[in-house]
C-alpha cells in the first residue's frame, strides 16, 4: 500500500514515450562494479532503528500511534567488497530494513550522511530495501494527523538514516576476508490474498467460505532462497533471506514490532551467535501475505498442538528452509566469484485514470471530507484526482524508478520499488539465466504494481488509488531486469 502515502509526483507520461526504457544514470553507476575479483571482503552491523518516544506507525489508512514496543525494529547491513590483493574492485551495500517502504528522501538522507562520513564511498551503490511490517514509524510526513508529543515523520527520518549511515561505516571498517555461499530452501509463508468471485470481481481478504467463492487469483512462490557470509574462521558472520511475503502477519497491532522477522532472528541467533547479522528481504508478493485464506481451523489447531504463536509458527517455518538451504551452502563455499553490480533508473508508462475513476474519487473525497480522521484516505482519493487533472492538463512528466541488477558468483540479485505482484517475480527467475535469482521488492518508496489479470478484477491493489504504473509497466520492468541480467550472464560462445 505504499507510494500513495508520499507526496505524489505528477502522475502522466506522454504517451509516444509509453513502453520505452529510459536508463538515466551516468555511466560510472550503470558500468560493471567490476569483473572476476581475487578475493572478497564483507563487513556488517546490525543498528537499532527503534525510536525512544511515541510515533505514528505506519500502513493503515487511519492514524496509530505507538504504546510501546512489541520488538526492536533494526537495519542490517551487509557490505561486499571485490578485491585484487589491497585493491578494491567494486562494493556493493544491502541495507535491510524494518519499515514499510524506503521514501526517496530517506534513502537519500541514507546516502548523503554515509558520503559524509566515507569520503568517495559508492552511495549510488547502496541499496535500502523493507521487509514491509506495518507496526513501525511513518517515514513520511503529512500523511496522518498527529497528536502533540508524537515524534515527527522528518525527525525519524533523520535518526534513522543516521544510525544506517554509522552502520555502514561500521560495516566498511570491519571489513575482512570472507568466503559466500547460496542456496534454497522452501516454506509456506505467502498466502495470495485475493479471492475471486463468480462475477470475475476479485477483493483483497474475500471471504473464501460464499457460494460464489471461485479461486485465489495468482500463483505462490514458497521459495526460500539464501546468501550467506563466512568469515576467515569458519564463523557465520551474516545472512540474507528472501521470501515472498510481507512481514504484516500483526499488521493492526499498535506498538513497534519487526513482526515475525524478530522470531526468525532470534532462532537463528540462538543457533549460530548472538552475533550473526540477518538480513530480511521481501520478494515479490504484491498480492500475498502470511493471513490464511483457507484451512484456518486446521492450521490453527495443528499451531495449538505445537504450542506456538503465529509469529513463532511462521518464523518455524522459514528457519527450516533456511537450513535445507544451509545444507547445500556449506558444501560450495566460494571465495573468488564475479561482483558486478548496474544501477539504472528506468522510465515506466504510467497508468492512466479514467474518466469514472476520476468521478468516484471525487464522490469519496466529499463523503470523507467532513471528517479530520480521514485524512489518510482524503491523501489516498486526492492523489488520483490530482492525476486525472494533470492528464486533462498535459502537465506529464515520466515515471522513474531506481532498479539495481547484481551477479554475485552464479547468482542473480534484482531490486524495485514497488509492492511486485508476485506474476512478475516468477517471470524475472523464470527468465534469468542465472543459476538463482534472488527478487527484492520495497527497495524504494513503493505503490503496488499488479498484474494484467488483478486489473481485470479491480479491488484494492488494482485500482488508481493503489497503482501509479500498471501490468504494462510491469512487464517493461521484467524485459529490463532480463536483458540486464543477460549482460551479466552471457550465454557462453558456441
Amino acid at each position: 500500500m505504499i507510494r500513495w502515502l508520499l507526496p505524489l509526483f505528477p502522475l502522466v507520461v506522454n504517451r509516444a514515450s509509453r513502453g520505452l526504457v529510459l536508463l538515466i544514470l551516468v555511466a560510472a553507476a550503470s558500468a560493471p562494479a567490476t569483473g572476476w575479483s581475487a578475493g572478497l571482503r564483507a563487513g556488517a552491523a546490525t543498528v537499532s532503528v527503534t525510536p525512544d518516544q511515541p510515533v505514528a506507525l505506519w500502513g493503515q489508512m487511519h492514524t496509530r500511534v505507538s504504546a510501546g514496543v512489541a520488538s526492536p525494529v533494526t537495519a542490517t547491513v551487509l557490505l561486499l567488497e571485490s578485491v585484487d590483493g589491497e585493491r578494491s574492485l567494486g562494493t556493493t551495500t544491502f541495507v535491510a530494513c524494518d519499515v514499510v517502504a524506503i521514501p526517496d528522501e530517506a534513502l537519500s538522507a541514507i546516502r548523503a550522511k554515509v558520503a559524509a562520513r566515507i569520503p568517495d564511498f559508492p552511495v549510488e551503490r547502496i541499496v535500502a530495501s523493507a521487509t514491509h511490517t506495518h507496526t513501525a514509524p511513518v517515514l513520511v510526513d503529512g500523511v496522518y494527523n498527529l497528536p502533540a508529543g508524537v515524534m515527527p515523520p522528518p525527525e525519524y527520518v533523520d535518526f534513522f538514516a543516521a544510525r544506517i549511515a554509522a552502520g555502514i561505516e561500521e560495516a566498511w571498517k570491519t571489513r575482512s576476508p570472507c568466503t559466500i555461499g547460496w542456496g534454497m530452501g522452501h516454506a509456506v509463508v505467502a498466502h495470495n490474498r485475493r479471492s475471486v468471485y463468480a462475477d470475475n470481481n476479485a477483493v483483497m481478504y474475500g471471504a473464501t467460505d460464499r457460494p460464489t467463492f471461485r479461486m485465489l487469483e495468482g500463483y505462490e512462490d514458497h521459495a526460500v532462497d539464501a546468501l550467506f557470509v563466512w568469515k576467515a574462521d569458519g564463523a557465520l558472520l551474516a545472512t540474507a533471506i528472501d521470501v515472498a511475503c510481507p512481514a504484516q502477519e500483526v499488521e493492526g497491532n499498535g506498538q513497534v514490532d519487526a513482526d515475525f522477522w524478530h522470531p526468525v532472528r532470534e532462532r537463528l541467533r540462538k543457533e549460530h551467535g548472538a552475533g550473526l547479522h540477518v538480513l530480511a528481504w521481501t520478494g515479490a508478493a504484491g498480492d500475498q501475505s502470511p493471513h490464511l485464506m483457507f484451512r484456518k481451523a486446521a492450521e490453527e489447531r495443528m499451531r495449538r498442538l505445537r504450542g506456538l504463536s503465529r509469529l513463532d509458527e511462521i518464523a518455524r517455518r522459514i528457519v527450516a528452509g533456511w537450513e535445507e538451504a544451509l545444507s547445500g551452502a556449506e558444501q560450495e563455499k566460494l571465495t573468488d566469484v564475479p561482483l558486478d553490480h548496474r544501477v539504472d533508473r528506468i522510465e515506466l508508462p504510467r497508468r492512466m485514470v479514467s474518466q469514472r475513476e476520476y468521478d468516484l474519487a471525487v464522490e469519496k473525497i466529499r463523503e470523507l471530507s467532513t471528517d479530520q480522521g480521514n485524512q489518510t484516505l482524503l491523501w489516498w482519493h486526492g492523489g488520483v484526482v490530482q492525476r486525472y487533472e494533470r492528464q486533462q492538463s498535459g502537465d506529464e512528466t515520466p515515471f522513474t524508478t531506481e532498479v539495481h541488477v547484481i551477479r554475485l558468483g552464479d547468482i542473480a540479485i534484482a531490486t524495485n520499488q514497488f509492492e511486485l505482484y508476485t506474476d512478475f517475480g516468477v517471470a524475472m527467475k523464470a527468465r534469468s539465466p542465472a543459476l538463482q535469482t534472488f527478487v527484492i521488492q520495497l527497495a524504494g518508496p513503493g505503490t503496488y504494481l499488479p498484474s494484467a489479470r488483478a486489473a481485470r478484477g479491480g479491488g484494492y491493489s488494482a485500482i488508481a488509488e493503489s497503482n501509479e504504473v500498471g501490468a504494462e509497466a510491469g512487464q517493461v520492468l521484467v524485459d529490463h531486469t532480463v536483458t540486464r541480467l543477460g549482460e551479466l550472464f552471457p550465454a557462453p560462445a558456441p
